[in-house]
């Protein structure tokens, strides 16, 4: 028999071949258990736009289900609840608004398609303090809080007194 050696009255493969099939094995194991899961087509995805927002602000989802963009999808998070998005142009959209009392941090979105494919993403809510009004300028680093009034009046006894100056030099002009 070719290939194998006889020792001790049993026949044993040659180191060759036991390495080959000792691969064809290893590559069978690896097809077989170590696959990666079943994921996502190429094609299907969801996106957020902005896809960093104020609360109460309004953002834009776009999304593909691979070839099923020819119904609608349901996109969830913890940021607006539910929404369903419809086709658009070969895609699914929809906008919503997020909760003005929305707390601040980071909201997965999840989309689940009508065939079973799913997408994530991640929409980051900011929730920065808005001011109730505009700041008081104009009065120089030693103005205190109320000198608008002040300043007014100031400005209006400056007009007048110009006024008078210009008013008192044209007479005496005349007079000469």
């Amino acid at each position: 028999m070719r290939g194998l050696r006889q020792c001790s009255g049993v026949l044993h493969a040659s180191s060759a071949i036991v390495r080959l099939l000792g691969a064809i094995a290893l590559i069978a194991a690896f097809v077989l258990f170590g696959a990666a899961p079943a994921r996502a087509g190429e094609n299907t995805f969801v996106e957020v736009t902005p896809n960093s927002v104020q609360a109460g602000a309004r953002v834009h989802i776009r999304a593909s289900c691979d070839n099923a963009n020819n119904r609608q999808a349901e996109v969830t998070s913890d940021a607006f609840n539910r929404v369903f998005l419809r086709p658009d142009n070969g895609f699914l959209t929809g906008d919503v608004t997020i909760p003005g009392n929305k707390a601040a941090g980071d909201y997965p979105v999840h989309l689940r398609c009508n065939n079973g494919q799913t997408a994530s993403t991640t929409l980051t809510v900011l929730n920065m303090n808005q001011p109730t009004k505009g700041p008081a300028t104009g009065g120089g680093g030693t103005a205190g809080r109320s000198t608008g009034s002040v300043l007014l009046l100031g400005g209006a006894a400056t007009v007048a007194a110009a006024v008078a100056f210009g008013l008192l030099s044209s007479r005496r002009r005349a007079g000469s």
